[in-house]
């Protein structure tokens, strides 16, 4: 259902508001250029810092704007479990084609909650549910053995996996299944990722070079992972350098300089210091995005 490169959408600002129209726009261009699938206001787009309004409108404009073309996995999650479902039904009712639900943060559930938290949302929605596992941000990591068993409800359909472990594709393969979706949640090991068993990435760089990420994600689906493997040699500098800084004020430089959209982020995001923007510079030249 959900696989090969799926950008993890940026929120376009301008004068600090939503800049809806280049929104529409970026959706279009993701189509165009190859994107197998959108994931509007997760981490990258900027949702902690988005009113519960702006979140939801900008699911509602990214769904209608895909009108069907390609998959949307609307951002969902909270370390609330009603402000979470609040955002699965949202999802739900405009129509997104699945919802992305990150482990709670901040509060640090044991096991078991995170079994109730995610069984809660399955069983008061009616939409497939993506697991967002992201220890690095989350402060809590949900075990193998806590995803099999949650994996055995039927819309509960796979993980973002952002743990950086690719032995975990191998062991949630066996406590999940095969069937069970696995998509990486860090652009730099995708590649390896997908070796391991996965069949995709929600990317921050694809914000950037779609193309390119659609290609290597197409190349691995197809077995040819050294045709992946030259496309990844082309885009690791440009992964390295998006998250020199926050990644989201990395990939909306990035795409300032491609005029996809402007730069502005929230705070307590900062503008790029200019040692990361000659950083980002080189690598969209290596990449051939930039002259």
């Amino acid at each position: 259902m959900f696989k090969g490169s799926m950008p993890a959408l940026v929120t376009p600002f301008k004068d600090g508001a939503v800049d809806f129209d280049t929104l529409k726009r970026l959706v279009d261009w993701h189509v165009d250029k190859g994107s197998h699938g959108l994931v509007p206001v997760g981490t990258t787009g900027e949702s902690p810092t988005l009113t519960h309004s702006e979140h939801e409108a900008v699911v509602d404009t990214v769904v209608k704007a895909a009108a069907g073309r390609i998959p949307v996995i609307a951002g969902a999650g909270s370390n609330n479990t009603a402000e979470a479902l609040r955002f699965v039904h949202h999802a739900q009712n405009v129509g997104a084609d699945g919802a992305l639900v990150v482990t709670p943060y901040y509060n640090k559930p044991t096991q078991a909650g995170l079994y109730e938290h995610f069984r809660m949302l399955h069983d008061e929605s009616n939409i497939p549910i993506i697991i967002y596992n992201i220890p690095g941000r989350s402060a809590v990591d949900m075990t193998p053995e806590t995803m099999g068993k949650l994996a055995q409800l039927p819309r509960i359909a796979g993980v973002k996996d952002a743990t950086g472990d690719l032995a975990r594709v191998c062991a949630q393969r066996i406590t999940c299944g095969l069937d069970f979706i696995q998509v990486s949640g860090e652009d730099a090991t995708a590649h390896g990722f997908n070796a391991q068993g996965g069949t995709g990435c929600i990317s921050v760089t694809a914000n950037v070079a779609p193309a390119l990420c659609s290609q290597m994600q197409e190349a691995c689906l197809a077995g040819d992972y050294a045709t992946a493997l030259k496309l990844q040699d082309r885009l690791m500098p440009l992964h390295q350098a998006i998250f020199t800084e926050p990644g989201v004020s990395g990939a909306k430089y990035a795409m300032s300089l491609l005029d996809l959209c402007e730069d502005s982020v929230r705070l307590p995001l900062m503008p790029l210091t200019d040692p990361t923007k000659d950083k980002i510079q080189a690598a969209l030249r290596h990449a051939g995005l930039l002259n």
